[in-house]
């Protein structure tokens, strides 16, 4: 079984909800887990999980986001979910992160120009997820940054913490790509107060982390495991 967890992401300046993160998990014999793979999910277990997930979500915020690994995002199945969960969660807007994972190689740029294309002309957003880490480099995305509205930075990836001089150098210079490029930056990762306060330090906005709220299962049915 797969379920949605969700994640609030907020505007710190001032003290407001922006929208919540899906992040899907899946039920084991220890209760929920991450996959380790997000290409280990069948599509029409995601396209399903997806549609009935939004269906349950009325809520007075301004987005909800979604991550696709690139793969997930060429298959016309999970396509026509995001289709119809858009349609169904208007007027809040539906946020598509793109993830890199294994496997996904063969998927170009070229490739998924066409694919956001079509996504933003349906009323969604496209995300880069995980700036800074992998692939996921400057040289590496920038013919992609015409077509997004957002870029996120995860602390997470790093075993350095946020106070780290190296990581708040990473930090600073996606920020002011952000700026450069006229996108929303979020922050992610963000886990104590210090964190808080460093983040306030740059002039960083949108964040999301433990801090703010630790993800909680969306449940479908009331029969849901918890």
């Amino acid at each position: 079984m797969y379920r949605y967890f969700i994640q609030p992401q907020l505007n710190k300046m001032n003290n407001s909800l922006i929208g919540y993160e899906l992040l899907i998990r899946k039920h084991t014999d220890n209760g929920w887990r991450i996959p380790k793979l997000f290409s280990e999910i069948p599509a029409p277990v995601i396209a399903d999980t997806l549609t009935e997930t939004t269906a349950k979500l009325v809520l007075k915020i301004g987005s909800v986001s979604v991550n696709l690994n690139r793969t997930q995002m060429m298959n016309a199945q999970i396509n026509a979910a995001l289709i119809n969960a858009q349609d169904q969660l208007r007027p809040l807007r539906l946020n598509i992160e793109l993830t890199e994972e294994p496997g996904d190689e063969k998927i170009t740029n070229a490739d998924l120009k066409p694919m956001f294309e079509h996504f933003i002309q349906r009323g969604m957003e496209i995300c880069l997820d995980d700036v800074g880490t992998g692939d996921n480099q400057h040289a590496e995305i920038e013919a992609l940054l015409p077509y997004v509205s957002e870029i996120k930075f995860a602390l997470q990836n790093f075993k350095e913490g946020f106070q780290d001089p190296s990581i708040q150098a990473k930090v600073v210079y996606w920020r002011d790509v952000a700026r450069e490029e006229k996108l929303r930056f979020i922050l992610e990762g963000i886990e104590d107060e210090a964190d808080d306060q460093l983040a306030d330090d740059l002039e960083i906005d949108l964040r999301q982390g433990y801090y703010y709220g630790k993800p909680h299962l969306l449940k479908i049915n009331a029969s849901d495991p918890d």
